[in-house]
């Protein structure tokens, strides 16, 4: 099964599981089964601009690769703001 892991401000918002054996066909359909999802995702169904994938450590904008059985998907969320 693959691996999910999530950030711990992501975490907390699912309970505070940081870790998810998934058993999914694709990248999307891995993220779109956490309880997260909504914050992931936005209402039309696309990825939010702020959160990053990471596949076995390299960033990914397609979500609809194929997801191998022992692959590890880690979501990153940008910082923005700030003052200059």
């Amino acid at each position: 099964m693959a691996v999910v892991l999530l950030p711990s401000l992501l975490a907390a918002e699912a309970g505070g599981q940081k870790r998810f054996e998934l058993d999914a066909a694709t990248v999307r359909d891995a993220l779109r089964s956490l309880p997260i999802a909504n914050l992931i995702f936005d209402e039309a169904g696309e990825r939010r601009p702020l959160v990053n994938i990471f596949v076995n450590g390299a960033e990914t904008r397609d979500l609809d690769i194929p997801l191998a059985p022992d692959a590890e998907v880690r979501i990153v969320a940008a910082i923005a703001g700030g003052r200059r």
